[in-house]
């Protein structure tokens, strides 16, 4: 890993621990072994630190989302494939997730509002595979938004409880999840 991804990293792990208010460029310039005005030299500000994490955890998602369900036209295997997805991300990237959610409130503009059109892009994609569904005739439920977004908050309870090491292989969390989603869309196979 470069000297970027170290800083990257730091950041990263800091603002999970510390919360980004509290986080010193002095504090990320310690964790990777530079004073705090040579950190200057690699990253213009804290605020880009923060940027970079959320723009980049939300377009990882969006890519791993358009390859989970390319290809695949029946509305059950891609939510089922989307869900996958979205729970081996948030199984893998515990971090990112929850400084997504909690820092949300510290982007400036115009970095929220970028963030915030991704993260509604990403909810999109959930919302029409689940359109899909009751287009079909397949699924079943009152209201298509809430039905993505609870399929969304699945993956993002993941973030907050699950250990590589815990009771729970990654595979079968997975297949569990996705068998929960499709349940809240009424399909029971």
């Amino acid at each position: 890993m470069d000297r970027s991804g170290h800083i990257r990293e730091a950041a990263l792990e800091l603002f999970t621990r510390k919360g980004f208010e509290s986080t010193t460029m002095g504090d990320i310039g310690a964790a990777v072994g530079i004073r705090g005005p040579s950190l200057y030299k690699h990253v213009a500000a804290k605020q880009d630190l923060l940027v970079a994490i959320m723009v980049t955890t939300m377009e990882d998602l969006l890519a791993a989302h358009r390859a989970a369900v390319s290809g695949v036209t029946d509305p059950v295997e891609r939510l089922r494939r989307a869900t996958e997805a979205h729970v081996r991300y948030h199984a893998r990237h515990r971090l990112e997730a929850f400084v997504g959610t909690r820092e949300i409130r510290s982007l400036a503009e115009p970095h929220l509002t970028r963030v915030l059109a991704l993260r509604t892009e990403y909810e999109a994609c959930f919302r029409a595979v689940v359109q899909s569904g009751v287009d079909a005739g397949v699924f079943q439920v009152d209201s298509v938004r809430l039905a993505s977004y609870a399929i969304l908050d699945l993956g993002m309870g993941v973030a907050v409880w699950y250990r590589a090491d815990g009771e729970q292989s990654e595979d079968a969390l997975v297949w569990q999840y996705s068998r929960f989603a499709l349940r809240l869309v009424g399909v029971t196979a």
